[in-house]
């Protein structure tokens, strides 16, 4: 199954994906986690990164989506994919959509993690406090959720136009929350 989760930051992506990733046995595809791994193994791509970002830039789509496609033509990713934090805006959500078409790799499933503002931000405030995490500061956070309603929240609809989305309550426990995710990928599954 080729799977992205959709959700504002703190709203449980990345534990869910690795729940699904464990129990499905899925390969669980983080675009920071793919940039970090190709600038240590000093890949052509890896080192592209690595000068943007020591530079203190944001990595272009071209990189980021040109990893992917190295990613991707791996052989365990035909057990299924779970594509945590991309696509971030349209542009990546259309360059994702190509790749994914050109590798005949069909997306099955976007699942969004809907949850309210007031959870969301007690999330963070004690993932912040439990991790001691600098980076979620007050202002950061409005900055995030702001950037995320402007830039990411858009590819819900995407998503939706093309038949793909299921909203998923993102409260209550991990447990409850996997269990809802779970239903909505094995209901799209019986329908595809």
């Amino acid at each position: 199954m080729r799977i992205i989760l959709l959700g504002a930051p703190g709203s449980g992506k990345g534990t869910q994906a690795t729940l699904l990733r464990d129990r499905l046995k899925l390969v669980h595809i983080s675009t920071g986690d793919l940039l970090r791994a190709a600038r240590a193994a000093g890949t052509p791509l890896g080192l592209k990164a690595k000068e943007v970002m020591d530079r203190g830039e944001l990595v272009s789509d071209d990189i980021v989506l040109g990893m992917l496609e190295e990613r991707l033509s791996q052989p365990d990713v035909q057990a299924g994919i779970i594509f945590d934090g991309y696509p971030r805006n349209l542009a990546q959500a259309d360059a994702l959509s190509a790749l994914l078409s050109k590798l005949n790799m069909p997306l099955e499933a976007a699942v969004l993690l809907d949850v309210s503002q007031p959870v969301l931000l007690a999330r963070i405030a004690a993932r912040s406090k439990k991790e001691n995490r600098t980076d979620d500061t007050p202002e950061t956070i409005r900055h995030r959720l702001q950037v995320y309603q402007d830039q990411t929240a858009p590819v819900i609809d995407y998503y939706a136009a093309r038949g793909n989305l299921s909203r998923i309550a993102g409260d209550g426990t991990l447990e409850q929350i996997y269990q809802r995710v779970s239903d909505a990928l094995a209901a799209r599954k019986s329908t595809n």
